[in-house]
């Protein structure tokens, strides 16, 4: 089954009792028991609902995965995977990641004993060099977030092989439409669900897919006893969310190609961060680990100041001054004021996130309307 067919059709049937198509929304807190544990696959919602049981399949079907759990957000999925570590144990992180990911480390699991390294992944000596006897995870990010970067999944995983080191990859930017990290060697794919899965802006909602039983029996301790796990509404708008995910990326990536080399070409621009460009670093690496370059650009304005940047960003009327991604709508932020601020500026420009640099996620509109939005905003 090629992926347009699975994006419709992976894990799912239609609903047993009525014949419905797409899966009905259990709007339920709990479930009726014949006898003491003899029930119907159900017993509490927190555990287990039917509506984001079709969610998980999808989504485990879409990464090539065994098994997928799917968490209230990014962030509860990345805590989860966090939680099955324990004080003592080391991971290694890319320097340039979403801000949220990084507060989460920093603030949340370094006091309780979890170390962490925050290397440029993009070289595999500095990788090397981090590894120590007690790392136990390396979290990649790519493209990361927001300076674009690619890490080669492949070299990364050869690195960690017969060392006892959980490999996860945070798939959110490329989605599986884009890139599988799963055939690519790692353990465990993570999603914000919130984003180009489901695609509207809508719903939030994390997920974490792997073929690993053991980690996947920890994920699923975690969901039991931390409890942060998505309603079943949300769980049914990703899933519809997820049925046109291949024809909204791609409108998206041939948008975001053209961008890019409008940016690429205008006086007023710094750097453009874009893996489809042939200048960009790591554009060869993102050939043959992707299908596509994605629907991220970001870039930085010659003139390097916050205000010129915010200057830039409030003059934008199609593209929306507005967190998060992934969208049919296209979106335009700040990351150093917005969704890295968490990170200290001086951790911020030393992985170079510059004080202008701009990211846009761009969306289905026509390009044209696009490119002539950023026009008239230079």
């Amino acid at each position: 089954m090629k992926f347009n067919t699975k994006a419709i059709h992976a894990g799912q049937k239609p609903e047993e009792t009525t014949g419905a198509v797409m899966p009905p929304i259990f709007q339920t807190s709990t479930y009726a028991q014949k006898a003491p544990n003899d029930h119907q696959g159900y017993d509490y919602a927190r555990v287990g609902n039917p509506t984001r049981t079709s969610l998980e399949k999808l989504i485990a079907g879409l990464e090539g995965a065994d098994e997928c759990a799917c968490f209230a957000s990014g962030v509860a999925a990345i805590d989860a995977v966090m939680k099955t570590l324990k004080p003592g144990d080391h991971v290694i992180s890319t320097n340039d990641l979403y801000g949220g990911t990084y507060r989460l480390f920093t603030t949340v699991f370094e006091p309780y004993g979890i170390e962490f390294s925050f290397v440029d992944m993009t070289d595999l000596n500095e990788i090397e060099n981090a590894i120590q006897e007690n790392t136990k995870l390396v979290w990649m990010e790519t493209p990361t977030n927001p300076l674009l970067r690619i890490i080669d999944i492949e070299a990364v995983v050869d690195l960690c092989d017969g060392k006892d080191i959980l490999t996860v990859v945070d798939n959110t930017f490329a989605s599986p439409y884009l890139q599988r990290p799963l055939s690519l060697g790692a353990d465990a794919v993570m999603h914000s669900t919130t984003k180009y899965l489901g695609g509207h802006s809508d719903a939030i909602g994390g997920a974490v897919a792997t073929s690993n039983k053991e980690f996947m029996e920890k994920l699923r301790f975690q969901i039991k006893t931390s409890g942060a796990v998505p309603g079943p509404m949300d769980c049914y708008l990703i899933l519809r969310g997820i049925k046109t995910l291949h024809v909204r990326v791609q409108r998206s990536v041939e948008n975001a190609r053209k961008i890019a080399d409008y940016l690429n070409n205008h006086s007023a621009v710094g750097e453009v961060f874009y893996p489809g460009l042939e200048s960009h670093p790591q554009h060869k690496i993102a050939a043959k680990q992707m299908d596509d370059f994605g629907a991220m650009v970001s870039f930085s304005l010659k003139d390097d100041s916050i205000e010129k940047a915010s200057q830039f960003m409030s003059k934008t009327s199609i593209f929306t001054l507005a967190e998060s991604l992934g969208g049919v709508e296209s979106l335009i932020s700040h990351p150093a004021s917005m969704t890295h601020g968490s990170i200290p500026r001086e951790v911020r420009l030393k992985a170079g996130l510059k004080d202008s640099l701009i990211r846009l996620s761009v969306g289905i509109e026509d390009v044209e309307d696009l490119i002539n939005d950023l026009h008239q905003a230079f």
